[in-house]
């Protein structure tokens, strides 16, 4: 256990930002809410290990597609999904934990904690940005035995799209209700979910993911001075990642779609395009020659040429200059999200594209 300050929020949106594969929220917003976090109280990080397997641990997380416009989430909305959900669930949670690393996401439960005296437990539920709430539930997906309960609170006050909702139900039906609210609400919404024991957490989520994030950060951070270059070097040193390509960006199409962002993005390279499938964030991408080099649960990010830092898919311009980074699966703890077969056919149907043959492949 030890207290979270101010320097591991800035490594962990750094590092998140990789994680992030794209999506994973926003920069401004991960350090306003971590610093936030770190000056109303002492939230302290603890490894899932020194809980005891009966301690409940409740998902943070916000729910939309980063390129929305229309949100808003302040500190107390994300304070005030978990006070619900505790509320609203009989038993005493001791801990909260993210559904995934991002830009902002890997912060998610740190100001809840410090407001709420909870632990942030050092596991994800996934080690990259996912689109899908189910993709994060940690393989309770597809689960008819097991009810739930999540909240969401947020929205624009001056619109009258700021929304309180308690709902409780399998994770499929209620993650569909929640992202419903999230695109009522203006695009994004704090969230809460999930009460589990850390017993479950230990068996099914990605441990040690958000120090991995805050390690990487810390790397970057180090190679900043040197430049670009040395920034992605750095990068792929530290998570035995690669760059599988590099070019200007030529065209995108995402869009934004029912609280999410869907589309392509083009990357035109020396030997031709490369194609990168975004549902939020990217899912995979083809090579020139129309072959598959990357897919999720792989982390897929890119990177500007100019500082060596990732662009997420909401701030990607034409003609600007970026790298392909890809780490293969095989070198990121999977969690039981990533192997339930239940949370593809969603995402596969709005990119038509195959990705659980690779996901739930062995």
């Amino acid at each position: 256990m030890r207290v979270l300050t101010k320097d591991d929020v800035i490594a962990a949106v750094k590092g998140g930002s990789v994680f992030a594969s794209g999506g994973g929220g926003w920069v401004d917003h991960g350090l306003e809410i971590g610093e936030a976090a770190v000056t109303i109280g002492q939230p302290k990080l603890v490894s899932v290990d020194e809980l005891p397997d009966d301690a409940i641990i409740v998902t943070c997380t916000a729910i939309g597609a980063p390129a929305g416009d229309q949100w808003q989430m302040l500190g107390s909305d994300y304070i005030k999904a978990v006070k619900l959900l505790m509320d609203h669930y009989d038993g005493k949670v001791v801990g909260v934990m993210t559904p995934q690393n991002g830009m902002s996401s890997t912060i998610n439960g740190w100001l809840p904690a410090a407001a709420l005296d909870l632990v942030v437990v050092d596991a994800t539920g996934d080690i990259r940005a996912h689109p899908t709430g189910k993709m994060g539930s940690l393989g309770l997906s597809g689960r008819l035995d097991f009810e739930t309960i999540q909240v969401v609170v947020g929205g624009r006050r001056d619109t009258g799209s700021y929304l309180e909702l308690v709902v409780k139900g399998t994770p499929a039906k209620t993650s569909t209700i929640l992202r419903t609210a999230a695109d009522m609400s203006g695009g994004f919404i704090a969230a809460a979910r999930h009460p589990l024991p850390a017993g479950y957490i230990k068996k099914h989520a990605a441990i040690g993911g958000v120090s991995m994030a805050i390690e990487l950060g810390k790397a970057i951070l180090v190679a900043e001075p040197k430049g670009a270059e040395a920034v992605m070097e750095a990068i792929c040193e530290k998570t035995r990642g690669e760059i599988i390509g590099r070019g200007v960006v030529a065209h995108s199409t995402v869009a934004y779609s029912g609280a999410f962002d869907i589309g392509k993005v083009y990357v035109d390279a020396p030997g031709g395009r490369f194609t990168l499938h975004v549902m939020n964030e990217y899912m995979a991408v083809d090579d020139p020659g129309g072959n598959r080099v990357a897919t999720y649960p792989d982390v897929i990010t890119t990177l500007s040429a100019e500082t060596g830092q990732p662009v997420s898919v909401g701030h990607l311009k034409e003609g600007m200059e970026v790298a392909i980074f890809h780490i293969h699966k095989r070198h990121i703890p999977i969690s039981s999200g990533v192997l339930d077969a239940s949370v593809y056919p969603e995402v596969e149907q709005a990119l038509g594209i195959n990705i659980a043959d690779y996901a739930l492949a062995k």
